[in-house]
C-alpha cells in the first residue's frame, strides 16, 4: 500500500456498534509496549493471557518480559483496510484490561516515527531471539507444570515474532513513510506525491 489508510473511522464505526459498559481502547500511552509499530493502535498495560493472535494474527504479538509483563500484547502490524480494523478492534475486545490504546496519532510525530525506525534492530534481534526460545520444542515454559499442551500456543506465538521480522525486512518502511506524511500533511499523498524518507 503507498501512502497510509486510516482505520480510525471504521474502528469508531465497530467499536460504537457494539454495547459494553467497558471502554474498549482505554490504553495509557505512557505505558505502552516499546515494541508497538508507529500507528493509531498500541498494546499498552494489556492482560497476560496471550489471546489477541486469535483474532488478529496478523496484527498482535506478545511480549516476553519477566515479571509482571510477561506475555503482554503490542501491535506489530496496523491495520490496512476495514477487514484487518476488525481484526483488531475483535483482539482489543478480547482484552482483559482494556490496554490497547487508538490514541497513537495524537502521540507520535514524524520525529519519533524516524527514531523508532533507526532502532528497528533492537526489535528486529528481540523477536528473532524470542522466536527461536518459543518456537523450539525444548522451551521450558509450556506453561503449567511446564505442560506440553500448551506447545502449539508458543509455537504460533512465535510465528507471529517470525512475521515481524519479515514485516521489518519488507512492508513496514513502507507503511511508516506513508503514516509520517498521513501525520505531517493530515491527508493520504496523492498519485504523484513523493512519501518522505525515514
Amino acid at each position: 500500500m503507498r501512502g497510509y489508510w486510516d482505520p480510525l473511522p471504521t474502528a469508531r464505526r465497530l467499536v460504537a456498534a457494539v454495547e459494553s459498559t467497558r471502554e474498549v481502547f482505554s490504553g495509557v500511552w505512557a505505558e505502552r509496549n516499546w515494541r508497538n509499530v508507529p500507528g493509531p493502535f498500541y498494546g499498552a498495560a494489556t492482560d497476560h493471557m496471550m489471546l489477541g493472535r486469535m483474532d488478529a494474527p496478523h496484527h498482535i504479538a506478545y511480549d516476553d518480559d519477566l515479571g509482571d509483563g510477561f506475555g503482554a500484547e503490542f501491535v506489530y502490524r496496523q491495520p490496512g483496510n476495514d477487514a484487518e480494523t476488525e481484526a483488531m478492534v475483535g483482539a482489543a475486545q478480547l482484552e482483559l484490561y482494556s490496554g490497547y490504546g487508538w490514541d497513537g496519532d495524537d502521540h507520535w510525530t514524524p520525529a519519533t516515527v524516524r527514531a523508532w525506525w533507526r532502532d528497528r534492530g533492537r526489535v528486529r534481534d528481540w523477536a528473532l531471539a524470542i522466536a527461536a526460545d518459543w518456537g523450539a520444542d525444548t522451551h521450558l515454559d509450556w506453561g503449567i507444570n511446564g505442560s506440553a499442551q500448551y506447545r502449539p500456543h508458543y509455537h504460533d506465538a512465535a510465528q507471529g515474532h517470525l512475521d515481524f521480522v519479515a514485516y521489518i525486512d519488507d512492508g513496514l518502511e513502507t507503511y511508516l513513510r506513508g503514516y509520517v506524511f498521513g501525520l505531517d500533511k493530515r491527508r493520504a499523498p496523492r498519485r504523484w506525491e513523493a512519501l518522505p524518507v525515514l
